[in-house]
């Protein structure tokens, strides 16, 4: 009897490690598709907000308002897959109860609020600077983490922490001497603090929508959440925008203000709010699949590239300080990377070692209803 009990666990445990194996795997190339949405979506938002202020544009609403009026994309992976390609079984919204639409849309109205500090900020600061300083969400992120979803704090994580906070810090040791001509100090004062302002809600958000997703049980349902989510950051961004003058403010700016062509006006909009869209759906779904702290180092690691980014697109100066700032970022999270490797690298010794598994059958094909968040710890984060 014992022997039944004992082979009946046995095998339990390998189907369990089977689950897992195959779980890794589905959600892997939704993982590298996220970050990649992510890499683009950083990158050309920053570039393009800064080349919107740079040729007179100065609606920070309208800035806003990008940023979160992408929302109709979404509808396409939400609904086209259930109603037009019949590829998947589960229907839009199933299981969307009205606690998690609460939660979606505060998370929204937070979400606009942070969307409003960074186009303050990135109106008056260099792309560069402002992207080194919002570095400083990632201290924020692992205490906010480690209070509301329980991260234990390592040697990897901490290290990386430390090092990208201290570039942040040396660079605002020196911004004074990173002044656009004719911006007051005044101005590059409100500039600062906007933007340290919206790292800090951006880090709160992450733990909170890692915390929310515990209960989301598939990739579909953290599409619908952001979804709601955009929707109540662009309703809040469009009460702001009907407040300073309207919409019809963004045809005077395209026509009379902007100092480049009115099409060059609209496509610079047009191309923000998709490039937005496509950061945002790229942050929730690593958050999804690995954890929040990961999710906001590997943004943070898109920072150093929006520097370079402003140093190649906008010759924006790219001093000592800078420098050396870049280099700590880089640095940071090479060695996160390198320590989820090694972790990951040990786990798959250690199953390897006692557990040896055959003749698994080929996985069926998959749909983002059936993708659902894997292990933190198996995934080494």
């Amino acid at each position: 009897m014992n022997n039944t009990t004992s082979s009946h666990n046995q095998s339990s445990d390998v189907n369990q490690q089977h689950e897992k194996t195959i779980a890794n795997k589905r959600s892997l190339p939704v993982l590298l598709i996220n970050y990649a949405c992510l890499f683009v979506g950083s990158i050309s938002s920053s570039l393009l907000s800064k080349y919107y202020f740079n040729h007179k544009g100065s609606s920070r609403w309208v800035s806003t308002w990008v940023q979160s009026a992408g929302f109709p994309l979404l509808v396409i992976p939400i609904f086209l897959p259930y109603y037009l390609f019949k590829s998947t079984q589960r229907k839009p919204f199933t299981r969307f109860t009205p606690k998690i639409l609460a939660l979606s849309i505060f998370i929204g109205l937070m979400l606009g609020i942070n969307n409003l500090l960074f186009s303050w900020g990135n109106s008056y600061l260099p792309v560069s600077t402002s992207s080194l300083l919002l570095s400083s969400q990632l201290v924020f992120n692992l205490i906010l983490s480690v209070i509301i979803v329980k991260q234990k704090i390592t040697f990897m994580n901490l290290n990386c922490v430390i090092l990208l906070t201290l570039g942040s810090a040396l660079l605002a040791l020196e911004s004074s001497k990173d002044k656009p001509q004719g911006l007051t100090k005044a101005k590059y004062f409100i500039g600062f603090v906007a933007t340290i302002g919206a790292g800090f809600l951006f880090a709160l958000y992450l733990p909170i929508m890692e915390m929310i997703y515990k209960k989301v049980y598939c990739y579909a349902m953290v599409i619908e959440m952001q979804l709601v989510m955009e929707i109540a950051a662009t309703t809040l961004a469009s009460v702001g925008m009907a407040w300073n003058g309207g919409f019809a403010e963004m045809k005077k700016e395209g026509r009379e203000v902007f100092d480049k062509r009115e099409r060059v006006y609209w496509a610079t909009v047009m191309s923000n709010v998709v490039s937005w869209q496509l950061c945002f759906m790229g942050t929730a779904g690593m958050v999804f699949l690995t954890c929040s702290l990961t999710g906001g180092i590997c943004m943070t690691a898109l920072l150093v590239m929006n520097v370079l980014g402003g140093v190649l697109v906008y010759r924006e100066e790219f001093g000592g300080v800078k420098v050396v700032s870049t280099v700590m970022c880089g640095w940071g999270f090479c060695s996160y990377v390198y320590g989820m490797y090694a972790k990951n690298k040990m786990n798959l010794d250690h199953d390897h070692h006692h557990k040896e598994i055959k003749n698994i059958a080929p996985p069926n094909p998959i749909e983002m209803a059936q993708i659902v968040a894997p292990s933190p710890h198996h995934l080494g984060v």
